[in-house]
């Protein structure tokens, strides 16, 4: 079945729209209206501890429930990545990160309620302030969990939400093995 398919033309309520590209485009013979699902942003935040651990968060609804993500969410209108994952952070930890960087992007599927969006996800590095303490937003995260990534294998055990913070964390821990002069295991 192809994802993402209308009934009715949302523009003039025929029943004859179109749908292309795998659910990514829709066109109406009879009024002419062409409607895109173009990619959407979105963003997620690393924050390590002292310890070195990473911050997930365990999602508290779908898609990917159970699951563990960073804190993170969709850019607004009108909004930065930057701007995006400074407010997600503190909407969904009750924590203003600082020590900001842009880390990588990767493209991501995500379904939500029999809708398919393709996204693209930005990451950021971020440090804790002193003497944080971690709020979890309801009905967003059910709780927090540290996780220390050594290794890849640590990664491919994880059990992530999105391929996207899987690609990212692979980005992330080649990234701290030069740092610290030795080859990814």
């Amino acid at each position: 079945m192809e994802k993402n398919q209308f009934k009715f033309c949302p523009d003039c309520g025929s029943k004859n729209i179109q749908t292309h590209r795998g659910g990514l485009k829709w066109s109406c013979p009879d009024c002419g209206l062409t409607l895109y699902c173009n990619v959407a942003s979105a963003v997620g935040i690393l924050l390590e501890n002292a310890k070195g651990e990473l911050l997930f968060e365990r999602r508290a609804k779908e898609p990917r429930k159970g699951f563990l993500a960073f804190p993170g969410g969709f850019t607004e209108p009108d909004e930065t990545g930057e701007a995006a994952a400074i407010r997600e952070c503190m909407e969904e930890t009750g924590v203003e990160p600082s020590d900001f960087h842009y880390l990588c992007s990767f493209p991501n599927n995500y379904e939500y309620k029999n809708f398919f969006y393709k996204t693209c996800d930005m990451f950021f590095t971020a440090k804790l302030p002193e003497n944080f303490q971690l709020s979890a937003q309801k009905g967003e995260v059910s709780e927090f969990e540290w996780v220390k990534i050594e290794s890849m294998e640590d990664i491919e055990k994880c059990p992530l939400a999105f391929e996207s913070a899987r690609n990212t964390l692979k980005v992330w821990l080649s990234n701290k093995n030069k740092r610290q002069g030795k080859e990814a295991k």
